[in-house]
């Protein structure tokens, strides 16, 4: 059952960004793609709380492969340096928003509002099989958060470094990339009290001023599934978010320290470039 309704570009942009460990490997592929499809995720209200939300909506399908602007399951980027080994993008991600007035902990608080994250991500390839069906990569994004409303504010900046195993054809699943998915993020202060600062004006006998600091934030590991046949695209990630050890640990609005995150995505494609290019599924 959907607890509440999002915008769908936000959705979107979310899902694309949980299922951005999926593997991949280059092929000759359409320079654009065009379809619609349906996704499903269950997620926490906000990374710690004991409150999480399912939505299943409509899935708009966009691929478009060009050599400077990209957009597909990895999120909208920009290449601005690419080599061999190592490689620099400037993506985007999103947050989804929560209503403190279906959130207990959160009651009588300010709302949290979508956000976009955009900044660069450095990527470099630490390892790759003979036959090209496994790689290692470890990637660094780093991102500011700027809040979609009327009048949008900066709050704060994400560092995410993580290694990123990649691998085609799974156990002979002929088509299949799996993708394993490990790291740590490190925020802002600022991003960090945006989610778990307690004014004293929000104080309550149950929920105390809090003050949250930057640094450790906790960690996260990533599988995700997926498969584009000739007419369809399949995919599907389960997540572990784990908030041990992190500075707000003791946020008053931290009501789990682990949780489980989980979606699923079937995209049918309808239209596509008859120009081919050499690029990354």
């Amino acid at each position: 059952m959907m607890k509440k309704t999002i915008a769908i570009p936000q959705a979107i942009l979310c899902m694309a960004g949980l299922l951005s460990s999926a593997a991949a490997h280059a092929e000759a592929l359409p320079l654009w793609e065009l379809g619609l499809g349906v996704a499903g995720i269950s997620l926490p209200d906000y990374r710690g709380s004991d409150e999480r939300s399912t939505y299943v909506l409509p899935a708009p399908y966009f691929v478009y492969r060009g050599k400077l602007l990209k957009a597909d399951r990895n999120g909208v980027r920009s290449m601005l340096f690419d080599s061999d080994r190592v490689d620099i993008t400037l993506g985007l991600n999103a947050t989804l928003p929560v209503n403190s007035r279906n959130n207990a902990a959160r009651a009588g608080m300010e709302n949290l509002k979508p956000s976009i994250e955009v900044g660069p991500t450095m990527s470099v390839n630490l390892w790759k099989s003979s036959n090209e069906k496994m790689k290692l990569d470890f990637r660094a994004p780093l991102r500011t958060a700027i809040t979609v409303e009327s009048s949008p504010r900066q709050i704060g900046w994400l560092f995410s470094p993580n290694l990123n195993l990649d691998v085609r054809d799974p156990a002979g699943f002929s088509g299949w990339n799996l993708g394993l998915l490990g790291g740590i993020l490190v925020n802002s202060r600022k991003n960090n009290a945006y989610f778990y600062s307690v004014d004293s004006a929000e104080a309550t006998a149950t929920r105390p001023a809090y003050a949250a600091p930057g640094g450790y934030a906790g960690s996260q590991f990533t599988m995700a599934l997926s498969k584009r046949f000739p007419r369809y695209w399949v995919g599907g990630f389960v997540r572990y978010d784990s908030l041990a050890g992190a500075v707000f640990e003791d946020s008053p609005l931290v009501k789990k320290r682990s949780s489980v995150w989980a979606g699923f995505a079937i995209s049918w494609i309808f239209s596509e470039s008859s120009r081919m290019v050499t690029a990354e599924d």
